[in-house]
């Protein structure tokens, strides 16, 4: 029988809706899609998908560390876009944040939960 065990942040309140921020199962731990809200604030980075982006990641970084993780055991991303036009700004702060060897990835435009949220990302990486 397979164990799952939620991953709780110590930086951020328990998401208010029915999800996890992250599970940590079969030597793997899958966060759910992340945003650019800063925990401290509840607020967005920023208006743009730049500082969105460099929020967002350092969200699953958070989450991924809380369960004994990091960045670089990712095996893959699944990044969602507002708009497809802002993929290059996107990626050039991924490019950055993410490090080598990078994971698996799938960018999609979609329409996100609230029109002025840019970017989510969703993650899945090795566990301890």
């Amino acid at each position: 029988m397979t164990q799952k065990e939620v991953i709780r942040r110590t930086d951020a309140p328990a998401p208010s809706l029915p999800f996890s921020a992250g599970i940590k199962a079969n030597g793997f731990i899958f966060t759910s899609g992340q945003t650019g809200t800063d925990p401290r604030t509840g607020q967005l980075a920023g208006p743009d998908v730049t500082s969105q982006t460099r929020q967002t990641i350092a969200n699953i970084r958070a989450i991924l560390e809380a369960g004994g993780s990091s960045l670089d055991r990712l095996v893959k991303t699944t990044v969602f876009l507002a708009d497809l036009r802002l993929f290059d700004a996107m990626n050039a702060v991924y490019r950055e944040l993410i490090p080598e060897p990078r994971p698996g990835r799938s960018t999609v435009e979609a329409r996100l939960a609230r029109p002025e949220i840019l970017v989510e990302i969703e993650g899945i990486a090795l566990a301890d």
